[in-house]
């Protein structure tokens, strides 16, 4: 056993010119979830108890695209999506398709806990939250004017935009904009820079868990779910390790990305790092992503293929860690 560790993220693929002050803000609410996992970890808190707590606070605060802040679809609606996994065991809970409820993690950790299912999604989904009894809100309380904007950016480009918080004083100043225009499946999308959430967590005990939650792309098709609930896709755990992965989510479901991690730990014996470094290299084709990881050795590792990701990391021996950039 090597202690706890954590690492948390807020997507990546960053816009370079993202004003200072918004860089900052994002660093600010990154080191305050670090931190209040730090404080439950170190009160013996297991880790599938950290995980949601930390993706929690992520999806209050309407600075990133999951929870309060989702992305908005074509219709100009949200739905919101996330999964959990507990790899001690390899219990996982995930939930697609959500309109009133206010922390989707929450939701995916009782349908883990609660139900004999792995995945609901849409109006099941809302049936099993209102019999659960969690907190709904009306939809508009996860709208955003500036999403708002955003949207009316993505239709007038007729295109997917990945994130909603690139500036909107026009696609010229976009870091992977028009000069670099990239692809999903085959079409062009003019932004990249998700900014879906997630944690992992290894603790006192060695045993690892992950989540992730998102409200996808701006000026997605209704119904479309992305790799943030998919299992093996955008969140995987087990005893060897947590991943929560961030980015083109139709490339990390191609790549089984956050498995492909424990896969190739497990079969190829590469530490924790080496097994990032590998996956982001050799299993995203052309796609662009972002992911974090822990052991239960007590490491903590990232990566990422693009020109940032908002991400923090601490170990229990006082290593701590906030940033954006490489």
């Amino acid at each position: 056993m090597g202690g706890w560790a954590i690492a948390v993220h807020g997507g990546a693929g960053v816009d370079p010119n993202l004003p200072p002050q918004r860089q900052e803000e994002a660093k600010q609410l990154l080191a305050r979830c670090l931190n209040l996992g730090i404080s439950s970890l170190r009160s013996n808190a297991s880790a599938i108890d950290v995980v949601e707590l930390v993706v929690r606070e992520l999806e209050t605060d309407p600075l990133f695209n999951s929870g309060r802040g989702s992305a908005l679809t074509a219709k100009g609606t949200v739905e919101m999506e996330a999964s959990i996994m507990d790899g001690t065991k390899r219990r996982c809970g995930a939930v697609s398709g959500l309109t009133t409820v206010k922390n989707p993690i929450s939701l995916a950790r009782l349908v883990m806990d609660k139900s004999p299912h792995s995945y609901l999604a849409f109006s099941g989904a809302e049936e099993f939250a209102r019999l659960q009894g969690v907190e709904v809100v009306e939809n508009e309380y996860f709208i955003t004017p500036e999403n708002v904007g955003m949207l009316k950016l993505a239709k007038e480009a007729n295109t997917i935009l990945f994130d909603y918080r690139i500036p909107t004083n026009g696609y010229d100043t976009c870091g992977a904009g028009v000069e670099s225009p990239m692809k999903m499946n085959g079409l062009p999308i003019s932004v990249y820079a998700p900014e879906t959430v997630g944690c992992v967590v290894v603790d006192k005990e060695g045993r690892c868990a992950a989540a992730t939650s998102t409200g996808g792309l701006m000026n997605k098709m209704t119904g479309r779910i992305g790799d943030s609930p998919l299992i093996g896709a955008g969140t995987y755990a087990c005893e060897l390790c947590g991943v929560s992965c961030t980015g083109e989510g139709e490339a990390i479901i191609r790549g089984t990305l956050a498995r492909e991690v424990a896969a190739v730990m497990e079969y190829k014996g590469l530490g924790l790092q080496e097994a990032v470094d590998f996956v982001i290299k050799n299993r995203l084709d052309e796609g662009f992503a972002g992911l974090i990881a822990v052991s239960n050795k007590g490491e903590v590792a990232y990566g990422f293929n693009c020109n940032g990701m908002f991400r923090g990391c601490a170990t229990e021996d006082g290593f701590m860690e906030v940033g954006i950039w490489e």
